[in-house]
């Protein structure tokens, strides 16, 4: 199979076009270093299918970052088919830095001229044949977003990639010219494969150059004692790349016709700020700047959490008016008597009103055949109640991705890193450590690996230290039934409120956590911080499903492998005892009781340990099954929940009469509760446990 690797700027595109040949499901974003692996895809219109991969985001093949490592190191070494250079065509001079260093490698290339819809909106032209001509290559232009020519390009570069060809350099002066020459001969008698490339890059004193070649740095070093520029000196990088951009700016300057109305409104100065510019005005103001981004994540959250939308809960009861579909399945589903379910919370209901009737039909279809309580239990309790006390978080967690998606392809998600970076050089980190922060909120891990992009090693350290603070989705149905059991233990309001705040304080903790270490044992300054703020424009539809079918397929793949098995076992752990007999509900008695009593100490310190009352190891057990999975903690709610009950029945402690109704339905039924809120509330007032302790618990 053939192999094209996309490679260019970032913000160019490059993702968006890998999306739209190949229907993958990578991440498309206005971040720089968005992509910080290489990912690959299939495109299958052509003869036959071809292989694209996905190169991260650099503006050239100089090993300063990790990206550009990753860049150079596969076109030179894995020796793609064919590389397609993704060049913005509203910033053209800047792209084409990277394709004159591209030239220079033997590897068939095209030029896809990008953002085509944008120029031509703006009244301006540009001939790619001219660019053609004077670049050797062909080009051909396009629109990623809007997938025109899509084919055409693809149909081009798989007839380049059927030809050889042989890398050539724009560099124009003859001296250095003589000694790249020199040394490329020199490549040429070690059988070095793409000796032109390698050879600018060892005049340049490429780092990676330098150590791999070392006997042939004393070439260079004895023509740069008899070389001396006025402007540079001996400093050849500078040189070469001064030449390019030298090059760039004669010979493609004026390639773009630019429209003459447009560009006379430039020169007035009350019109010369594009639209970006006026909104930027706006949304990087140094105070403002930080309140929007609070309203707007507020705002988020209460979309995407709150059972009492836009807080008209009063009106509602106020005026006596009943829960929609009262006495029905999906009860409450729409509104209830206090308030108005925000979008999130009425998938939420739809999701969990469908997982109840299935696990009413699984349990009635089992009792029908008289299946051993065993086999009732495992089947309903284990494995249908504890998966779907996580599915039924879907909903809301693709909900809250939604809003992350929209923010950064619109690409206000630049603009938040940009306004943070003030705040952050203050802690010892650069802006763009928000951005593997602020994917904390997704996943901890793809939030780690982004911190690649991070230049300073103690920065990078003291940012992955952090990122557990900003609470992950898996961490949603946690916050969500622990909000709501606190509210109704402890006669708190407005759940949602509760939630956001569990944020904010993680947030508040990571900041001060990065003040204590750079001020301690990770001392330095804060890295340089150069950022693109891509100009804003609207979300395209296609990406931001990609975006959540993508984390919609890794949780359910998660749901039915890891928490799976684990559930299966929490539920045996929990029925059996050590005598290896079914406990038929008598949880007090099992293999996990026992284990949550002898591990109940270690936890006295966050609050949920020693001085809890008898059944305090639940908290116990509970953060333990989260090792596992941390979407596990509410699938053992419930069947923690039932050891409380039996207490209850037992004499030895006592519930609000409320309470033990609910969930003692909740166990008659042989289900969870849908958010799990009962279960929460359950264990809360089973265990005498403080608001303080079960923020230590969520945390």
């Amino acid at each position: 199979m053939m192999r094209f690797a996309l490679a260019g700027n970032p913000n160019c595109g490059k993702t968006t076009l890998f999306n739209s040949l190949t229907g993958s499901t990578a991440h498309v974003g206005n971040w720089p270093g968005v992509t910080v692996e290489k990912k690959d895809g299939t495109y299958k219109k052509l003869k036959e299918p071809i292989s694209i991969i996905d190169l991260p985001g650099i503006y050239s093949l100089s090993p300063y970052t990790n990206e550009e490592v990753i860049s150079r190191n596969y076109i030179l070494d894995e020796k793609p088919d064919c590389v397609i250079n993704i060049i913005d065509a509203t910033n053209l001079e800047r792209n084409l830095y990277l394709t004159t260093q591209l030239l220079e490698i033997n590897v068939p290339m095209i030029i896809a001229l990008n953002m085509m819809d944008v120029l031509e909106k703006n009244g301006d032209t540009l001939d790619e044949k001219v660019l053609e001509k004077k670049l050797g290559v062909p080009v051909v232009k396009v629109s990623a977003l809007k997938e025109s020519n899509l084919d055409d390009l693809m149909e081009k570069a798989y007839e380049v990639a059927k030809k050889p060809r042989v890398g050539h350099t724009i560099i124009e002066n003859k001296d250095l010219l003589h000694l790249i020459w020199d040394v490329e001969i020199a490549f040429k008698g070690k059988k070095v494969d793409n000796p032109l490339f390698h050879a600018v890059k060892l005049v340049e004193n490429d780092e990676l150059e330098t150590k791999n070649h070392e006997d042939l740095i004393e070439m260079v070093n004895e023509f740069k004692k008899t070389f001396k520029d006025e402007t540079f000196g001996d400093d050849f990088e500078a040189l070469i790349a001064d030449n390019r951009y030298n090059y760039i700016s004669r010979e493609f300057g004026n390639v773009i016709d630019r429209n003459a109305e447009k560009e006379n409104e430039v020169k007035d100065k009350n019109v010369k700020m594009n639209k970006s510019d006026r909104i930027d005005k706006v949304m990087t103001h140094k105070v403002f700047g930080l309140i929007i981004f609070a309203a707007i994540l507020f705002v988020v959250f209460h979309l995407t959490f709150s059972e009492n939308l836009f807080f008209l809960g009063g009106i509602l009861e106020a005026n006596g008016v009943a829960p929609c579909f009262e006495g029905k399945p999906y009860e409450g589903l729409f509104w209830t008597d206090t308030g108005i379910n925000s979008p999130g919370v009425i998938l939420a209901n739809l999701f969990n009103g469908t997982f109840d009737l299935l696990t009413s039909l699984a349990s009635d279809g089992l009792a029908a055949i008289n299946a051993p309580a065993w086999v009732s239990g495992l089947i309903c309790d284990g494995v249908l109640s504890g998966l779907f006390a996580i599915l039924g978080f879907l909903p809301q967690i693709l909900v809250l991705f939604l809003f992350f998606a929209i923010m950064e392809d619109t690409g206000y998600m630049a603009r938040v890193a940009f306004i943070l970076d003030r705040m952050f050089r203050k802690f010892g980190l650069s802006g763009r450590a928000f951005i593997p922060m602020i994917m904390g909120f997704g996943c901890s891990v793809p939030a780690m690996i982004n911190t690649r992009t991070l230049a300073d090693d103690k920065e990078r350290t003291a940012t992955i230290r952090v990122i557990p603070f900003f609470s992950c989705g898996a961490k949603l149905p946690i916050l969500t039934a622990i909000a709501g059991g606190m509210v109704s233990a402890f006669g708190f309001q407005y759940p949602d409120i509760i939630t956001y705040s569990m944020y904010v304080v993680g947030m508040v903790a990571a900041i001060i956590c990065v003040i204590l270490m750079r001020n301690t044992t990770l001392k330095g300054d804060a890295a340089p911080f150069i950022m693109e703020l891509p100009a804003y424009h609207m979300p395209q539809f296609k990406a931001l499903m990609i975006h959540l079918w993508d984390k919609a397929k890794h949780f359910v793949k998660k749901a039915f492998t890891i928490i799976l098995a684990s559930t299966i076992v929490i539920w045996f752990l929990t029925n059996f005892g050590w005598n290896w007999m079914y406990l038929d509900g008598d949880m007090s008695q099992s293999i996990l009781a026992s284990l949550g009593q002898f591990i109940q100490p270690l936890f006295t310190p966050l609050g949920f340990g020693s001085q809890l009352s008898t059944f305090g190891w639940v908290f116990a057990v509970a953060a333990i099954t989260g090792l596992i999975a941390k979407e596990n903690v509410i699938a053992t709610f419930f069947t923690l929940a039932t050891v409380i009950v039996a207490a209850v029945n037992s004499g030895t402690i006592t519930l609000d009469p409320t309470l033990l109704e609910e969930i003692k339905a909740a166990i008659e039924a042989g289900e969870a509760t849908g958010e799990g809120v009962t279960e929460a509330w359950t264990m809360i007032a089973g265990t005498g446990i403080s608001w303080q302790g079960c923020i230590s618990f969520i945390a």
